[in-house]
């Protein structure tokens, strides 16, 4: 997700914060312009008592207004399977922050990795040495554990049962790399080494994993099942929907359209009512290269191509993420160069395209590996992160929930033209049941009123806007699906703060986003910086954006929710409200701390966002630059109220003119004590993400991202100089005390196996 380009990898990670979206639709926040340094004014204790750092695998821990908000008509849906929901309230003593190099858990739970990067998936794949000597990557474990859904299986592990909390399947995303560990002496100069490439592709994409929980109640994964597998970006993929077969999806590859070549740069996830997974392709661009000419040879600036590839993040002359490209010639090493090289019209004779075939949600039964995989191009093609489906109602579409993870982009609903039939929760076939589904709908995007109301706009080639925009010439649908963020444009769709993860509320229906930063908001639009606008009011300083004196933004990010009128997934208007303001504890309270966040849950950059359908609890994680100095990564669970209950404070700003400003923005009701709780923080440099369930509630699966990150190419050779260590330090695999960091999944259990939270 990499919400903040951390200095040691501005060249990884830039793009990812790039801001593509010229356009000049209104942005999606309000104004608080402050003059406050976050760094200066941290006051906050680190390492109180009633904290305790997990040390060993298995590891326990000791606990460390205005007027009310409109409501749209409310509608009881018939809702098929409703989740079993209690009424607790979070009954854990929330944890201190902190920046040890430890996983710190709340009192009472147990902490224990289960599955690490490079871990081997079949018998006959040797045991990690994590030295940088692993090869195999086809049948380890990725790098940089993202989301991840859980799949229950039968006693015998011989097909899906859903209801099953004893054996499962974990389905997980490898979004990234952390590269100088997969090698012996870090990554090596452009041109590319094979051996080097060979390891770093297939280390992204998806992993397939069975677990099951031993005799002493905790999970472990099973090297060797049958059902592991390693989906990677060059596993076969086919092209579904709308625009299969377009024009725009013909490379040297597949020159009729019909298929691609894996995927990558997997963040978020969704878990499918029949019993699939998809997982979002996120910021994919970064990884493909142009010629400093591509433009000429695509017939100049004003050529559709190009326009669709500057909007997408390629400019000419865009410098691959990893070179990939420069390590030879064969096809799997070419395809990262998307300059137009051949003489074909179509882009069949070479890689124009291949851009175009990255950047959509993709279906895999976790079950059966005979199944072609999926790309859903109706839902869409942009920075997707989580595709979360809304509460089913027996005879009506199904809702899928998305966001674009990028600076100024956009929030997005797919709505399916078939409508739900209780028979298709166990089909014969599930991903047949995904065509029936994902392959036909409208497609929206979120626009955002400032009196707490808004609209979905469909992008259809029907809507005269999108059929006359100007910058660019829509051709069909396929074309609108393959360039959605061009139609989104057009639509004029509300610029967000960079959406990230979205999440459904199991019994309001209520729909959550996280909106993790923009480092560049103020009052007026200048340059690359996005003006402000009524639902995201804070533009303020913070060292951590421009040194001492800091500069305009909203660097903590938010999280904000939606109600759909009458409460109707394919409803085309919605009211939203603000449900939790990321700040420091002791920051200012009019203009930064909006929801009076105390030490117990304050937070910054909210990225991971999920809901226990069996508890209702919201689980919140962070992945953040901006309060590093304090704290590490963490995950809060919440209990949030509704949309509506809150207030509309009015804020006070001065533009750059002197003149004043007000806004008032919608705000949720500020949590209590016991409403918001730190519950985790993670180790050294890492991000806490991904995040699932067994059905019984009683285990929880997290993710630790990249720990350790932060080291060069001249420090690989010296352990001391690692910033982590983790979970080596944990006596997770090999390394001990001096190991290279891994990226690892968590199994959280309850010492009374009791409800996660609870």
């Amino acid at each position: 997700m990499n919400a903040f380009t951390r200095p040691e990898h501005t060249a990884l990670t830039a793009h990812d914060d790039e801001n593509c979206n010229t356009s000049s639709n209104p942005s999606f926040n309000d104004v608080i312009d402050t003059r406050l340094s976050r760094r200066s004014m941290f006051r906050a204790a680190i390492g109180t008592a009633g904290t305790a750092v997990l040390g060993t695998v298995s590891l326990s821990a000791c606990g460390g207004g205005s007027d009310p908000l409109p409501l749209p008509a409310a509608a009881t849906p018939v809702v098929e399977a409703p989740p079993v929901v209690v009424a607790n309230n979070l009954g854990f003593v929330a944890v201190a922050k902190s920046k040890a190099d430890a996983v710190v858990i709340a009192s009472g739970y147990t902490a224990t990795p289960i599955y690490a990067l490079g871990d081997p998936l079949t018998a006959a794949t040797p045991a990690y040495k994590n030295d940088g000597s692993d090869t195999d990557f086809d049948n380890r474990a990725g790098d940089h554990h993202d989301g991840m859904e859980y799949f229950g299986l039968n006693a015998a592990g011989t097909g899906r049962d859903a209801n099953s909390s004893e054996r499962g399947l974990l389905v997980m995303n490898h979004e990234a790399l952390s590269g100088q560990f997969l090698h012996v002496d870090g990554v090596t100069a452009r041109p590319r080494p094979v051996s080097e490439a060979d390891k770093e592709i297939p280390a992204h994409g998806v992993s397939i994993v069975e677990v099951r929980k031993g005799a002493n109640g905790q999970f472990a994964y099973q090297q060797g099942s049958p059902l592991n597998r390693r989906i990677t970006p060059l596993t076969p993929v086919q092209i579904n929907g709308v625009a299969r077969a377009h024009g725009l999806m013909k490379t040297r590859y597949s020159p009729a359209g019909f298929d691609c070549r894996g995927t990558i740069n997997n963040c978020g996830t969704g878990y499918t009512p029949w019993g699939t997974f998809l997982t979002g392709e996120e910021n994919w661009a970064g990884y493909f290269t142009r010629s400093s000419t591509d433009n000429t040879a695509r017939g100049g600036t004003a050529a559709n191509s190009v326009v669709s590839l500057n909007r997408y993040g390629r400019a000419q002359g865009a410098t691959s993420r990893h070179g990939w490209e420069t390590a030879g010639t064969e096809d799997k090493y070419a395809r990262w160069n998307i300059s137009q090289t051949g003489t074909s019209p179509d882009g069949s004779d070479d890689y124009r395209n291949e851009l175009n075939t990255f950047g959509y949600m993709v279906e895999i039964d976790p079950y059966d590996k005979t199944q072609a995989i999926r790309k859903r191009t109706t839902l869409g093609r942009f920075a997707h992160e989580s595709g979360v489906f809304g509460r089913l109602t027996a005879g009506k579409p199904l809702a899928v929930y998305m966001g674009d993870d990028s600076h100024g982009e956009y929030i997005y609903k797919f709505v399916s033209a078939a409508a739900w039939s209780a028979a298709d929760a166990s089909p014969a076939n599930r991903i047949t049941t995904g065509d029936k589904y994902l392959d036909a709908g409208k497609l929206y995007v979120a626009r955002f009123n400032a009196d707490g109301s808004g609209q979905w706009i469909e992008l259809n080639i029907a809507n005269p806007a999108i059929a006359a925009y100007a910058s660019y010439k829509f051709a069909d649908n396929g074309d609108v699906a393959i360039n959605s963020r061009l139609a989104a444009d057009a639509a004029g769709a509300t610029k967000m703060d960079r959406p990230e993860w979205c999440a459904v509320h199991p019994v309001t229906g209520e729909i959550y986003y996280t909106l993790t930063n923009n480092s560049s908001r103020k009052v007026e639009a200048t340059g690359t910086q996005t003006a402000v606008d009524a639902a995201n009011p804070r533009s303020y300083a913070d060292s951590f954006n421009g040194g001492a004196a800091g500069a305009l933004g909203n660097v903590n990010g938010h999280i904000i929710r939606m109600r759909e009128n009458a409460d109707e997934q394919a409803a085309t208007a919605f009211t939203w409200d603000v449900y939790l303001f990321g700040a420091q504890a002791d920051a200012d309270a009019a203009k930064v701390n909006l929801s009076s966040l105390t030490n117990d849950q304050d937070f910054s950059s909210p990225d991971g966002l999920w809901f226990s359908p069996k508890t209702g609890f919201c689980f919140i994680q962070t992945d953040d630059g901006a309060y590093t100095d304090a704290t590490n990564c963490m995950m809060l669970i919440g209990k949030p109220g509704k949309v509506g209950d809150g207030t509309t404070p009015t804020l006070s700003y001065t533009k750059a003119d002197g003149s004043a400003v007000t806004i008032q923005t919608r705000m949720g009701a500020k949590p209590a004590p016991d409403t918001l709780k730190r519950f985790l923080v993670g180790p050294v440099d890492c991000e806490i993400t991904g995040c699932c369930e067994t059905p019984d509630g009683k285990t929880v699966f997290i993710n630790v991202q990249h720990p350790g990150e932060s080291i060069s190419k001249a420090n690989i050779a010296d352990p001391s100089k690692f910033t982590s260590h983790w979970p080596g330090n944990a006596g997770y695999g090999a390394g001990g005390a001096n190991a290279r960091p891994r990226s690892a999944t968590l199994a959280i259990t309850k010492h009374d196996g009791g409800l996660i939270g609870s």
